[in-house]
């Protein structure tokens, strides 16, 4: 038989992502040595972090007091409750979110400033609430720069440390299983897929983060839907990572740890196919545009009440699960979609990437074109047309079918364009209350059309987007005491194994609960990170 290629190091951590990175910074700064292992390549460490728009959820920034928001662990504490809708069995995720909330600037925010990350000065304002309470004020942090940039300052940082010769990373090995040894969970082994051959990695502790199971494998997916969405979409687009596919989830299961909450995935309403495929049924995040109409595949417009983003991405998802085919279309104006439309990532928000101040600013203040024509030059999922009799051919020529009724979409359109002409006074509609809600506060103002008739001949052309459900994390996972230690099936600690990150549920196997405030993700995988590297110093 070949030989099995053996490692050894104080820590061993799988995964390479921001959780693991987070980990193996907290743990070289302690003085331990750190075997960090990755399937991906050394060019795509940091994992989904890099390819995210690198948004943060904190209280009490100086950025937010810069802007005059008055926010405080104790409100966050009361947003998150009302958002996640504990259950009385969620003892360790309210735990979790009672201590990401009162640490999330000096756990959080401190570190990664000490690190050289930056954020936009205006503070971003997703999910306010729709039926229940969600952020009372703007909390979104905005990476300067975008995930890259963050993950970006992060890796220079590890790369300057004084104790670097402490870490080594292995790429493109595949961590397939864990394994005990006098009754400690602290090796794994698994294949170096470069070359075939199997290794074993031990330490004195062992962490597992290794992602969600949200998008290596689509099945996980749809196994574990969650039943208050109905049924499962026929296409579900993956906007996480490849190798998020639960292989080490179902690992620390067979080796008696406690999974939970698997059914309460994170996913955006608003995914379109990728121009370029990197990975199976591979999607784009839209932030879609507010004052676009949601309809359904007839062109019915979805209600009764009106889907409008930045309140409750939950709510969208739920929606347009339950509506015929599981999909959607937005219909607009290029007026609109040059001000609002924009991209939940790295790759086609450029200007942010790259730190163009000028681009950003100009494009701010007179609509982003280029990413508009970009869209519709490359994204299968768009269609644009003079007119709306010539739109909605386009529509279901796209679809194959004769779905989206032309006069249904028209009265929908019409009744909506209306409201508009007859002025502020008169507007009855709801996504009109919500566009005068958004924009009151000058972060969305800037970003949200002054109430855009959609069939205004001289906003043109119309543009259609047809949108599907996009995977992205799971909100559940390993379960996790406070110090980051994997628990097992009746609730015993399992010596020697840590969890972070999305591997844990963001924390304690869901520390969401039904619904994320956003930007806890990139918060959760830091804050589980440091928490674990303390954890096994003083262990």
């Amino acid at each position: 038989m070949p030989e099995t290629r053996i490692h050894e190091s104080d820590v061993v951590i799988a995964g390479g992502g921001l959780a693991g990175l987070a980990t193996a910074i907290e743990l070289l700064d302690l003085g331990r040595k750190v075997l960090l292992i990755d399937r991906s390549t050394e060019d795509r460490l940091g994992g989904l972090a890099r390819e995210s728009f690198g948004g943060i959820c904190m209280a009490g920034t100086p950025e937010q007091r810069k802007l005059g928001i008055k926010d405080t662990p104790e409100l966050a504490m009361s947003d998150w409750k009302s958002f996640a809708g504990f259950s009385k069995d969620d003892h360790w995720p309210l735990e979790w979110a009672k201590f990401y909330t009162r640490n999330s600037v000096e756990l959080v925010y401190n570190w990664l400033r000490e690190r050289k990350v930056t954020f936009l000065p205006m503070v971003a304002w997703p999910e306010r609430g729709l039926f229940v309470p969600g952020n009372s004020v703007p909390r979104w942090h905005i990476t300067w720069g975008t995930g890259q940039g963050l993950i970006l300052a992060i890796l220079a940082h590890l790369e300057r440390h004084p104790r670097r010769e402490n870490l080594k990373m292995l790429f493109r090995h595949n961590v397939q299983g864990i394994e005990a040894s006098a009754g400690r969970y602290t090796a794994c082994h698994g294949i170096d897929e470069t070359d075939g051959t199997a290794f074993r990695a031990s330490g004195s502790a062992l962490v597992i983060a290794s992602g969600g199971i949200c998008g290596g494998n689509l099945d996980l997916v749809r196994k574990h839907w969650n039943s208050d969405f109905g049924d499962v979409p026929p296409v579900i687009l993956n906007g996480s990572h490849e190798y998020a596919d639960g292989a080490l989830h179902h690992a620390v299961e067979a080796s008696g740890g406690n999974l939970t909450h698997l059914d309460r995935q994170w996913h955006y309403a608003a995914g379109i196919h990728h121009p370029r495929p990197s990975r199976h049924m591979h999607g784009l995040s839209l932030i879609p545009p507010k004052s676009a109409l949601w309809v359904n595949a007839r062109g019915e417009r979805i209600g009764p009440v009106p889907l409008v983003t930045a309140y409750d991405t939950r709510y969208l998802v739920e929606r347009i699960s339950m509506q015929p085919g599981g999909y959607s279309w937005q219909v607009l104006n290029y007026k609109i979609a040059k001000k609002e439309l924009a991209v939940s990532g790295s790759e086609y928000m450029t200007d942010f990437r790259d730190k163009k101040k000028f681009s950003m600013i100009k494009n701010l203040l007179l609509g982003n074109d280029a990413l508009v024509k970009r869209l519709l030059d490359e994204c299968r999922d768009f269609v644009s047309a003079d007119n709306l009799p010539d739109l909605v051919k386009k529509m279901n020529r796209l679809n194959g079918d004769e779905a989206v009724n032309l006069n249904t979409l028209k009265n929908g359109l019409q009744a909506y364009d209306d409201q508009i002409g007859r002025g502020s006074s008169y507007m009855n509609d709801d996504q009109l209350r919500r566009i005068a809600h958004l924009r009151q506060y000058r972060g969305d103002r800037m970003r949200t059309c002054n109430f855009q008739k959609i069939l205004d001949p001289d906003a043109g052309p119309l543009i259609a987007i047809r949108e599907f459900i996009l995977s992205r994390k799971s909100l559940g996972g390993i379960q996790t005491d406070l110090k980051c230690r994997v628990l097992n099936r009746s609730g015993g600690i399992m010596p020697g194994l840590y969890a972070t990150g999305e591997a844990a549920g963001f924390g304690g196997g869901g520390i969401h609960g039904k619904r994320s405030l956003e930007g806890t993700f990139l918060g959760s995988c830091i804050l589980t990170g440091r928490v674990a590297g303390k954890s096994i110093f003083y262990e």
